[in-house]
């Protein structure tokens, strides 16, 4: 099946984790906003979508094309997607708790989202510079710590693992996990560098997912939009204490 995905094609953001998984499966997919001659932008693409009569239209991208199915919302689409790219285990207890450590990556996603707009999305950076680095304090202090400590017990406890959190084999949890080291070690570097050591694990799944060969090959690739203050993960340098 060549799959169709939906996101704004200038940023990572919550597409990631699904181009990401796309990648690392092998599959066939199109990334329907960068390709040529698509000017709509992706308020006339979901417009043209639901024109199409889709019953059942997401809310936000991004969405996955997949057949008549279309399937909208990060988490649902690594569930659809995993078991069909190889990328979650076979039995249905280790399935939903690769779920489960997505849904809770999401939950760090949002909070270090919020740290540079934690006011409201429809404002600029500059117009809550103060209540962002206020929020920026307890995030490196408390929030951090709090999630990494957790995927390190996570890695800790997966007796069966070559390093991974789910079994012995790479998940699209995995993959999502290393794009969270990446845009933390990017948005915080001077953090990252002072307290990085702490999680020796997750420091070693990072560098594990990005040394195999299909995600390596897509890291090096133009299709890997880089990191930039217009995503989730944003650099400010007064924000990294």
């Amino acid at each position: 099946m060549r799959y169709e995905f939906y996101y704004w094609p200038s940023i990572q953001g919550r597409g990631e984790f699904v181009r990401l998984a796309l990648e690392a499966g092998g599959a066939d997919y199109i990334d329907i906003a960068r390709m040529p001659g698509k000017s709509r932008g992706m308020t006339g693409l979901m417009r043209y979508l639901e024109g199409k009569g889709v019953k059942r239209p997401p809310f936000a991208p991004p969405y996955l094309k997949a057949g008549k199915l279309v399937i909208g919302q990060s988490a649902n689409i690594l569930l659809y997607l995993g078991p069909r790219l190889g990328l979650a285990p076979r039995g249905e207890a280790d399935r939903l708790w690769v779920h489960q450590l997505q849904l809770t990556i999401g939950d760090f996603v949002d909070e270090a989202h919020d740290v540079h707009h934690p006011i409201g999305a429809n404002l600029y950076y500059e117009e809550q510079k103060r209540e962002a680095k206020r929020r920026a304090e307890v995030f490196i202090r408390l929030r951090i710590p709090k999630f990494l400590g957790y995927f390190e017990r996570v890695l800790e406890r997966n007796r069966s693992s070559g390093g991974f959190m789910a079994g012995g084999r790479m998940t699209y949890g995995d993959l999502s996990m290393f794009q969270v080291i990446a845009g933390l070690r990017y948005a915080f570097p001077r953090t990252m560098s002072r307290r990085g050591h702490r999680y020796p694990k997750l420091m070693a799944l990072h560098d594990r997912v990005a040394g195999r060969s299909r995600v390596a090959a897509y890291l090096r690739s133009e299709r890997r939009i880089p990191f930039n203050e217009h995503g989730l993960f944003r650099h400010y340098p007064e924000l990294d204490g």
